[in-house]
């Protein structure tokens, strides 16, 4: 998006341009191919799905045309991931992609031993608590429940009375690949039993949807190669971008 005049606009390609992103299946193929895509328009010139697509399809509620509605639908898919992953900003990455990034932002940590470490807050383990419980022999392992972002809030201790700043906690264990966005859906009235206003998010550990063995196939490879990996991936795609530029979307190399 940009700014003229006081007014938001979206950046995009034009109704009659064929290199345009016409379908969510094209978005998840092109996913699979380069291996991530931020959602919107970032400091990497043309690296968002945001570039790719008419920018006047945006917010139509038409699923067959709007990008805003192709977010749900790849997220209820599976087939590639979908979450806040670029500067706390959402986009897509890829299964073969996935456990790069992990390992590249948990450094290695599963996220009881990140806390363990000290290395995750307090609220952080508000929120994954909700997902993580011991087994018979004492092992760490997911729940598979599927409950509405403003629903876990509350279950997590947070709100008016409770713990702060849940947008930022939540957006955190995105950005460290603890958690993804897995589904939308729309709140229930419990008289009627009707769906009302805005789709809400739906999130779960990846574990949960494409197993831990897939997830952390990658936690024996040195973090900050991980790193490069996803850095060098950037450059290849955009060769004329600045260092600090892609530092700003994908975070900084580990220490």
């Amino acid at each position: 998006m940009e700014k003229i005049d006081g007014i938001w606009y979206m950046k995009g390609k034009a109704f009659n341009d064929k290199s345009r992103i016409k379908s969510w299946q094209e978005v998840v193929e092109l996913v699979n191919k380069i291996g991530f895509l931020p959602f919107f328009a970032n400091e990497v010139e043309g690296f968002s799905l945001e570039e790719m697509v008419a920018a006047d399809f945006w917010w139509t509620g038409i699923a067959s045309e709007d990008p805003w509605e192709w977010r749900e639908i790849i997220a209820r898919s599976k087939e590639v991931a979908y979450g806040k992953f670029f500067d706390k900003r959402a986009g897509f990455i890829s299964k073969e992609w996935l456990p790069i990034f992990a390992n590249a932002r948990r450094d290695g940590y599963d996220f009881d031993s990140r806390y363990a470490d000290g290395k995750a807050s307090r609220r952080e383990k508000m929120i994954m608590d909700f997902y993580m419980q011991e087994n018979d022999e004492g092992d760490i392992v997911w729940k598979e429940d599927e409950i509405l972002s403003t629903e876990l809030k509350k279950l997590a201790g947070f709100g008016k009375d409770g713990a702060k700043n849940y947008p930022g906690i939540i957006t955190s264990l995105q950005m460290n690949l603890y958690l993804v966005i897995s589904d939308f859906r729309r709140r229930t009235n419990k008289k009627t039993g009707n769906e009302y206003g805005m789709a809400v998010s739906i999130m779960q550990p990846p574990e949960v949807i494409w197993g831990y063995d897939l997830v952390t196939s990658a936690y024996g490879e040195d973090s900050t190669k991980s790193w490069e990996k996803i850095y060098n991936q950037v450059l290849k795609l955009n060769p004329k971008v600045e260092e600090k530029d892609i530092i700003k979307i994908i975070g900084k190399k580990p220490s």
